[in-house]
């Protein structure tokens, strides 16, 4: 006797419901996440903004776009793989090559570094021993180079002139470096030459193969890199300033060529295929990565990583934002690397040294980090 063998039985039909429910939940919040996020574009593009890219990211989806135009000569239209200076965004990879020797034990995160590197002895004049977390963390208390005379100048003699780690030191070591500060928060650009030497000298290669190998090349962000400029390229965003009443193109500046202080150029996407990468624990171990998480004192920054609140599980975000020369980011991925912004902007042409300039960009900073932390509040129903 032969018997009948029925279909498996389906999922329960509460199992489909339920299914159901959390994927029209979760289109729900993308589509409030970004509506939100283009009135909020549409400010910046109504406030005179050359460009803006920007890509959020979630478990299983992304959403990108660009709005504005690549230059202000030929008006074609930004493109969301378009490449940009990130500015700052550049030390939360300097310090991952930094930690990748402390995971190596070619240095220790508390060793000074007043011995290892000459610019210590024979330049710079620290009032005492000097840590790679304190460089990391902006706790050494050396002064920030861009508080130099040096960057005081016209815009074409600071702009178009290189701008060596050695040299950026130099100029650091022309103003004081008091006791006092030491072990207190005060960013300073200085600090991320410093690191670059020390990579440097460890490993004997240039900073920019150290970050290829350590980060590019595994990650395959092709888009990024800390090397020479290539301002022809079709794919750059441009960025200006005001100058003499002239509008000068700032675009990929000498003076942050290969600089490990800022001057990496990627993508929206690249940026974000990052922090994934280092917050899921693929670029450091769980013990170093857990370091560059750590606060430091009265201010919300760990190793080269910047905190920012986290409304939907009541702990933090990470990544980082960046400003240089017309050039304006912010990158904030949550703990788990699920939910990602990472937004670029050119903005608006303002006079150069204008003290209300320097208001204005803040302004701009604070609402771009709004922007993005309101919309990962979104995503996750907040």
């Amino acid at each position: 006797m032969s018997g009948c063998v029925g279909a498996p039985p389906g999922p329960a039909p509460s199992s489909v419901f339920a299914t159901q429910a959390a994927t029209d939940s979760l289109e729900r919040r993308v589509q409030a996440a970004t509506d939100s996020l283009e009135g909020r574009v549409q400010h910046f593009m109504d406030g005179g903004a050359t460009s803006l890219v920007v890509q959020v990211r979630w478990p299983g989806g992304e959403w990108s776009k660009a709005y504005g135009v690549r230059n202000l000569d030929s008006k074609e239209p930004a493109r969301p793989q378009d490449r940009v200076s990130v500015a700052s965004i550049t030390k939360s990879m300097v310090a991952v090559s930094v930690l990748k020797l402390v995971d190596q034990g070619l240095i220790g995160l508390d060793d000074p570094v007043n011995g290892v590197l000459e610019s210590f002895r024979t330049t710079l004049r620290p009032p005492g021993p000097i840590t790679v977390r304190q460089l990391l963390n902006h706790n050494s208390g050396m002064p920030d180079y861009v508080d130099s005379e040096y960057t005081a100048g016209p815009l074409k003699q600071v702009a178009n002139t290189r701008l060596s780690m050695q040299r950026g030191l130099e100029l650091a070591a022309m103003l004081p470096w008091e006791a006092k500060n030491v072990g207190r928060f005060s960013y300073s650009n200085s600090n991320y030459l410093a690191l670059g030497q020390l990579i440097e000298k460890l490993r004997g290669r240039p900073v920019a193969d150290v970050l290829n190998q350590d980060i590019f090349g595994p990650l395959g962000l092709q888009h990024t890199s800390l090397a020479e400029p290539d301002r022809g390229a079709p794919d750059n965003i441009h960025a200006y300033i005001i100058d003499g009443g002239e509008r000068v193109d700032v675009t990929q500046p000498e003076i942050f060529v290969g600089s490990p202080a800022g001057g990496v150029i990627s993508t929206t996407q690249d940026i974000n295929t990052f922090y994934r990468a280092l917050l899921r624990g693929q670029l450091l171990s769980p013990a170093m990565l857990e370091e560059m998480k750590k606060k430091t004192e009265f201010w919300e920054y760990g190793l080269g990583l910047a905190r920012f609140p986290d409304a939907c599980s009541g702990g933090f975000r990470y990544g980082h934002a960046g400003y240089a020369f017309g050039y304006m980011s912010i990158s904030i991925t949550s703990a788990d690397g699920g939910n990602q912004i990472t937004m670029t902007m050119a903005h608006a042409p303002l006079p150069w040294q204008d003290p209300a300039t320097a208001r204005r960009a803040d302004l701009l900073q604070t609402q771009m980090e709004q922007a993005a932390q309101e919309t990962l509040d979104r995503l996750c129903g907040q």
